[in-house]
């Protein structure tokens, strides 16, 4: 039916993004007036799904209206289409379809992992701020005694922990576990989301400190190993008897795992030339291997050619 500005409403929205059925009006706002969620904790990627999303926008437009919700200063905040907001930069749009909605700080917390949570693929460190930043808004609201009316889920008096975990379709031991992620430097948490260091020992390190995990950093640099979960169980225990010294991070990362492959060193020194500072140590063995993958095939050909 027709609404404000002659706009049709919209009356389905994409399930991709968990957003519901709605008639709310859609309203085009400038791009320059859209600001990204504060402390959002999903990342938007420049992968081939993107690239194929980009393609979509610039064909067809924008086909599901951003969430958003304004701010006091005129502007508005994304609860849902960061993702969109970033393809329609890259496609040259600068006006963006939205849903406009009032809502309170931790209510938008809740709709933005709500609406995010519905993507395909999430990283562990995307789950773990994501569930700390509901698990936190729902304890705010739980506290708070001028709500006129709250959620069934809490009208059922279930803990903030049991709602966030039964949302997210999970236990309330994988809630904790997950959130037990953010106590980690953020170059280790990185290795979690890459799959060089497991979830189980992932949380098992994020109850050593600070220091101690930067010297285990410098370890798994050195070694260009990353520890198991009997290590990571190991450091745990030396760390809460006040024990866990470099040196002893060393002397078990240096411990032989069980069906551990044998591995080639190389000293960094030798290669660092042709890498970037900072290059991973994946992506180095792949080029190298490469590299020596090129030079058979060239001699192969030498060879035949004489």
């Amino acid at each position: 039916m027709p609404t404000e500005k002659g706009k049709p409403a919209i009356t389905t929205l994409d399930d991709l993004f968990g957003i519901p059925a709605t008639d709310e009006a859609v309203q085009s706002i400038p791009a320059n007036l859209i600001d990204d969620f504060p402390d959002h904790p999903f990342h938007v990627r420049e992968d081939e799904a993107m690239s194929a999303m980009v393609e979509s926008v610039q064909a067809v437009g924008i086909q599901t209206p951003l969430i958003v919700r304004p701010k006091e200063d005129g502007r508005y905040e994304i609860i849902s289409g960061h993702r969109r907001k970033f393809a329609a930069a890259l496609a040259g749009l600068d006006v963006l379809p939205c849903i406009v909605r009032e809502m309170t700080r931790d209510e938008a917390i809740i709709a933005m992992v709500d609406a995010n949570l519905q993507r395909e693929v999430i990283l562990p460190s995307e789950k773990a701020f994501s569930y700390k930043m509901k698990l936190e808004a729902l304890k705010r609201q739980g506290e708070r005694t001028d709500l006129t009316s709250v959620g069934n889920q809490q009208k059922l008096k279930k803990t903030s922990r049991q709602v966030v975990a039964e949302d997210a379709g999970v236990s309330q031991d994988k809630i904790r576990s997950y959130i037990r992620l953010t106590e980690l430097l953020p170059e280790l948490l990185q290795l979690v989301d890459s799959g060089r260091i497991k979830f189980s020992p992932a949380v098992y390190l994020s109850h050593l400190r600070e220091s101690e995990q930067a010297a285990l950093l410098e370890s798994i640099q050195s070694e260009d190993a990353t520890p198991s979960v009997a290590q990571a169980l190991k450091m745990k225990q030396f760390s809460e008897d006040g024990k866990l010294t470099p040196e002893v991070i060393q002397s078990i990362m240096m411990e032989e795992k069980p069906n551990q492959v044998e591995q080639f060193k190389m000293p960094k020194a030798r290669i660092s030339q042709f890498f970037a500072p900072g290059t991973p140590a994946q992506k180095i063995e792949d080029a190298i291997v490469k590299g020596l993958e090129l030079l058979q095939k060239r001699e192969r050909q030498r060879e035949a050619g004489r």
